[in-house]
């Protein structure tokens, strides 16, 4: 497949990130060890005031204070690709009879296009990583999932509290997450499917 070609050590992509699968939103490595995603909104602290700056500080402390496990905190920064969305503001042309909405979706095309050539437009995501380390030999995954599924509701009503908006990323975007994170260019263009997700995840592409 494309986007898991073989290098010269013949080693596939998946093997040299270490990814065993991805199984009911949880992803699966080597050692026995799981991870799940929560994305996450942000909060503008700027736009606060100082009084309410000091409730979100205090509140996101308590929040860390009371963590029984180790947290990974990921900000993603990319291009947002504004040519797929200038293509369907386009295409919505098709649809308009009147010609002065015709010449409006020209000129804010046209304005978009211009702006973007002189300025780059960045996407901001934000992620809370849960992991979670078998000791059993069993691997109960049953139970595995329990547990994790129970620190993610936990972690998501402390983070809703401090008004942050969360979402927990299903299987298909755990894989995407890292499909754009290593093909960023063929992302923008081709989007993964559920059907190519389910063979990565029977080890197809190996």
């Amino acid at each position: 497949m494309w986007f898991l070609t073989k290098t010269n050590s013949k080693i596939s992509s998946r093997r040299q990130i270490d990814i065993k699968e991805v199984k009911e939103g949880i992803l699966v490595l080597p050692n026995h060890e799981y991870r799940m995603i929560i994305e996450t909104s942000s909060v503008n602290l700027e736009l606060k005031s100082e009084d309410e700056q000091d409730v979100l500080i205090d509140s996101f402390q308590n929040f860390l204070n009371s963590l029984s496990i180790s947290l990974q905190i990921l900000i993603r920064v990319r291009e947002v690709d504004i040519d797929s969305y200038l293509e369907k503001i386009q295409e919505s042309k098709t649809h308009e009879k009147e010609q002065a909405y015709k010449s409006q979706i020209d000129n804010y095309t046209d304005f978009v296009a211009k702006l973007v050539s002189k300025n780059k437009i960045l996407q901001r995501k934000f992620y809370v990583i849960i992991p979670y380390q078998s000791s059993s030999r069993g691997n109960d995954f049953r139970l595995i999932k329990e547990h994790m599924y129970l620190q993610r509701d936990i972690i998501a009503r402390s983070l809703e509290k401090i008004g942050m908006k969360t979402k927990v990323l299903d299987s298909l975007e755990v894989l995407d997450l890292f499909y754009g994170f290593y093909n960023p260019s063929q992302a923008k263009t081709q989007q993964l499917k559920n059907d190519v997700t389910q063979n990565l995840t029977k080890g197809i592409y190996d």
